[in-house]
């Protein structure tokens, strides 16, 4: 699809806006020809024919509410069309977050999240000018001066050729403009969301970079991504300015011949065609119609720098939307699920490709899954994996072994290549409890409700004293309703831990996955993992662990490892 059928098929459903506000348009175009008249008319009664102001006044009336309605209708116009372009970007930009939640974190590992930030912000807000003002335009510049170029026919056909002659350059020329423009737009795009991201990443690594003393070398980077960005803006400013430039002269050229030989015609110097019966009224007419006819004309060409840069915009838009299509198409939308608790991001509990529900099998079972991860290929075999309710199952191996990545094919948030992955039949959530934890920049209550946001205050109150969170919040100015910076600022890494497990309590989810859970924990918080994992498997949860952490082993009612990129069950001797 070219990213003009992209514009094209967004817009269809705001059609008829669309198509009121080019009557609008129209209407307001019909005003300045109806205005036109009535001045020529008025100009040429008082000079030439010396008529008193009795027979002057309701012409004189007709103009001031010809003047009055025209402002009207460019409100209403632009009501109408901003309407509707909002109307088409909250539909792009909801459609955009639903998929790129649907690719989850594996979907988007890939890419930087800087990058996607302004795709969903900047790029989407650059359709604005397309629909609320190009589009329009489009119609008003195709009705307005052909009905100048006809009332002009009835009053001299000389003048009016030399509109129709004059009319296609300003056309063309806009074609030749908007191809290097759209370019243009698209390379500042991509600069801005190269410079977003840099600028994100210098930022959340900024303790690392003062530690290694290399803060400067990092301010120079985004000085040279700035600089850059400034370059393409001035070149996309230059194409615009230069195509106003060129578009001004052709229609200052074109009223200034009109006006040369409405001139010479009135005083007698021109004696062919329609020229010796010109009249003050005809000739003022049409020389006031001169400068409208071309109006609409110069502002679609002002607006078509707007097609330009939506053109550019939707381009990368459609690549975005385009990432992981397949696997997206894959995954079930209609799975019964509701919240589930995570300790990364709150996602949805939708089954892996191929996931199906089993008869009268309560457990987790994954057999003959192959995954695969962009740009390595296969990273993983898994001949089988079974986990029964009430069973703790340890996923072991070294870092880089495909641990994180089984866990995601479970999540249902990476589509393996080949295989089946069966969840138990009455309920399919999933709950997630990741390293490092997601703390959001909110009150420990809020994040640890982020698990189930339909839970009571007793449930998670509950759930936060299982989890030790209670043990610390007690001491907090505010307890559980204590603020916290995002990415747990205020927070030690073990309280972090604490509150991302006491999420997985409150949530009902049967299944629970847990990467790396005691990482470089301290003891007590150690003891309070360990302790809630005996404790959801007593409530008959599934609890699926990726760790190479051994005091997890004895805790563990079944164990897997990887080896040599293939899942083997450990049989204890």
């Amino acid at each position: 699809m070219k990213p003009s059928e992209w514009l094209a098929r967004e817009g269809r459903s705001v059609t008829p806006r669309l198509r009121l506000a080019a009557l609008y348009g129209v209407i307001e175009g019909l005003l300045i020809i109806a205005q036109a008249g009535l001045i020529a008319w008025l100009v040429h009664q008082v000079v030439m024919a010396g008529a008193s102001l009795n027979a002057v006044l309701t012409p004189a009336i007709m103009l001031i509410l010809v003047v009055l309605l025209r402002p009207v209708a460019q409100i209403l116009r632009a009501r109408v069309s901003i309407a509707a372009s909002s109307t088409v970007r909250q539909r792009v930009r909801s459609r955009l977050i639903d998929h790129a939640e649907t690719l989850g974190p594996a979907g988007l590992a890939s890419r930087d999240t800087g990058e996607t930030a302004s795709q969903l912000t900047e790029q989407i807000s650059a359709l604005d000018g397309y629909y609320s003002r190009y589009r329009p335009q489009m119609t008003v510049a195709v009705v307005i001066p052909l009905a100048i170029a006809i009332t002009a026919f009835t009053q001299d056909w000389i003048a009016a050729l030399f509109l129709v002659v004059s009319a296609p350059l300003i056309p063309l020329f806009m074609a030749l403009v908007g191809m290097g423009a759209e370019r243009l737009n698209r390379d500042q795009f991509e600069s801005v969301a190269r410079l977003s991201g840099q600028f994100l990443d210098r930022v959340r690594g900024l303790t690392t970079l003062r530690l290694f003393g290399r803060v400067d070398d990092a301010t120079d980077g985004i000085l040279a991504g700035s600089d850059e960005y400034r370059q393409r803006s001035m070149r996309v400013l230059r194409v615009a300015f230069l195509s106003s430039a060129v578009l001004e002269f052709f229609a200052s050229v074109a009223i200034a011949v009109i006006a040369i030989y409405i001139g010479f015609g009135l005083l007698g110097y021109i004696e062919f065609g329609p020229a010796p019966e010109l009249t003050l009224f005809s000739g003022l007419f049409v020389l006031l119609l001169a400068p409208e006819f071309f109006q609409p004309l110069r502002t679609l060409a002002q607006h078509y720098h707007d097609r330009a840069t939506a053109l550019g915009a939707a381009e990368l838009l459609m690549g975005f939307e385009a990432e992981g299509e397949t696997a997206a198409q894959d995954r079930s939308e209609t799975e019964a699920g509701g919240p589930t608790a995570c300790g990364e991001s709150l996602m949805r509990a939708a089954p892996a490709a191929g996931a199906r529900t089993p008869d009268g099998h309560g457990g987790l079972r994954a057999t003959d899954l192959k995954l695969e991860r962009p740009g390595r290929g296969i990273v993983l075999e898994v001949p089988e994996l079974v986990a029964e309710p009430g069973e703790r199952v340890l996923i072991e191996g070294p870092s880089g072994t495909g641990k994180t990545t089984l866990l995601l094919a479970l999540a249902g948030l990476l589509s393996p290549s080949t295989g089946d992955i069966r969840r138990p039949p009455l309920d399919q959530r999933t709950a997630w409890l990741g390293a490092p934890p997601f703390i959001a920049s909110a009150t420990l209550r809020e994040n640890i409700r982020l698990g189930y946001p339909d839970a009571s205050d007793d449930a998670l109150e509950a759930a936060a004293n299982r989890a030790g969170v209670i043990e610390f919040a007690e001491r907090l100015p505010a307890g559980l309703d204590t603020g916290v910076g995002e990415r747990g600022v205020g927070l030690s890494g073990g309280q972090a831990q604490r509150v991302a497990l006491a999420r997985a309590f409150v949530s009902p989810a049967p299944v629970i996955l847990l990467d790396e859970p005691t990482a470089a924990l301290d003891a007590e918080t150690e003891r309070y993992v360990l302790d809630g994992l005996s404790a959801l498997a007593t409530e008959g949860r599934i609890t699926v662990i990726a760790s190479h952490d051994r005091v997890l082993r004895d805790s563990a009612e079944r164990r897997y490892q990887i080896r040599h990129a293939r899942l083997e069950p450990v049989v204890d001797e």
